[in-house]
């Protein structure tokens, strides 16, 4: 009988900022695993990453939480030793062990400093996810050229820019787009969550880090205080990712409002928006995942005055938020700062609650919108891949 050929193997080291990191991570490494994606190489993955990364395969030599720190804040500061002692010991057993490739997925104040690095020595790097260079800091796309070899772009406008620079890069659409269906199905979740055709439900997300929990959610507690005054009827939900985030959070109503009828759940974030009638969310990614919803929003964020003022200098675009500026308009309205007091907020939230022709209208908008940002993100990514994979 003759001897099969030996199966060549790749060592694949990935870097996964955050929860967030941790899903697009897995989402890469299950496609990678097709028995087609590389023409029988094997693959070896490590890095630091995530639970469902390492479900999917992924040694993790530290956890994806480790580095879920981010803006300009205290909490960045007192981590960063720590920080830079996990790059430093990173980037050694990478140079040591001869990677074939480097992907950093997100992260990129941690990754871009390893990438670079990682570069001089000869190693391949794809960083997933481009910073948002187009809205602040457009100063970082030199850093990026040191870096990267190839940019993977969420967007569709943002090739553009790096192809200006000379670095080459990808529009692989957004993840969430792939993965939220284009016509939501509202009913499921509103029968399983018990609520009847007549109950106005408001989602409620202050964020996805302690610090933005800190700031904002007192100031949406306020609001939804006003709310239950102003209509009792209104269900209010808000789903936080983390268990320390639910715990800060319910802590903050016992001190805040400890008779305000409102649930707090782990997770359970895709269910509560695809029921809910409107949603009041911090600024940030979740406010994406609320238009591929086709939900009326309220966006608002607060920070210290210190990162305000600076974040201020630094910006480009009129809006923070990603329906507004992806759409290049205001198409739900935005409260940053002094302007989010809880009478403003609860008002604005009213308002999107109850305009059924603004409804109507962000339906078609958010709706051509998820079909431009649906582009089979895996197979993207993972045909970039294969190419410094050979």
């Amino acid at each position: 009988m003759p001897n099969s050929a030996p199966v060549q193997q790749r060592r694949l080291r990935v870097v996964a900022g955050e929860a967030s990191g941790d899903m697009l991570g897995a989402m890469l490494l299950k496609q990678l695993a097709a028995p087609s994606a590389l023409n029988g190489l094997k693959l070896d993955v490590a890095g630091i990453a995530g639970p469902k990364m390492i479900a999917a395969g992924c040694e993790a030599w530290w956890s994806s939480e480790r580095l879920a720190v981010s803006g300009f804040n205290w909490q960045v500061f007192q981590r960063l030793p720590a920080l830079l002692r996990i790059r430093a010991a990173l980037y050694e057993r990478i140079i040591a062990e001869r990677a074939d490739l480097f992907v950093g997925i997100d992260a990129p104040d941690f990754n871009f400093a390893l990438e670079a690095k990682l570069r001089k020595k000869g190693i391949p790097t794809i960083h997933f996810i481009s910073p948002s260079i187009w809205a602040w800091r457009g100063s970082r796309i030199k850093k990026i050229a040191h870096a990267v070899d190839h940019m993977l772009c969420v967007f569709p406008f943002e090739p553009a820019i790096y192809d200006k620079a000379g670095i080459p890069a990808t529009y692989v659409g957004y993840p969430l787009a792939d993965a939220i269906p284009l016509v939501i199905d509202t009913l499921t979740p509103r029968s399983a969550l018990g609520l009847d055709s007549q109950t106005q439900l408001l989602a409620v997300l202050p964020g996805s880090r302690t610090h933005e929990v800190e700031k904002i959610g007192p100031r949406f507690i306020a609001t939804m205080l006003l709310l239950h005054q102003q209509r009792p009827s209104l269900k209010m939900i808000v789903p936080l990712p983390h268990a320390w985030l639910v715990s800060q959070f319910q802590q903050q109503l016992q001190r805040l409002a400890p008779n305000l009828p409102v649930t707090v759940v782990q997770g359970q974030s895709h269910s509560i928006l695809a029921a809910a009638d409107a949603v009041l969310v911090a600024s940030g990614t979740a406010t994406l995942e609320a238009a591929l919803f086709k939900k009326p929003m309220v966006i608002a964020y607060v920070v210290g005055r210190v990162a305000a003022s600076l974040m201020q200098r630094l910006a480009y675009l009129p809006w923070v938020g990603l329906p507004n500026i992806l759409l290049n308009q205001t198409v739900v309205p935005e409260l940053l700062q002094d302007a989010a007091t809880p009478t403003a907020l609860a008002q604005a939230c009213l308002q999107q609650l109850d305009d059924q022709r603004n409804r109507i209208d962000l339906m078609e908008r958010f709706t051509a919108l998820h079909e431009l940002l649906r582009q089979d993100m895996p197979s993207k990514v993972t045909a970039v891949m294969q190419e410094f994979l050979k």
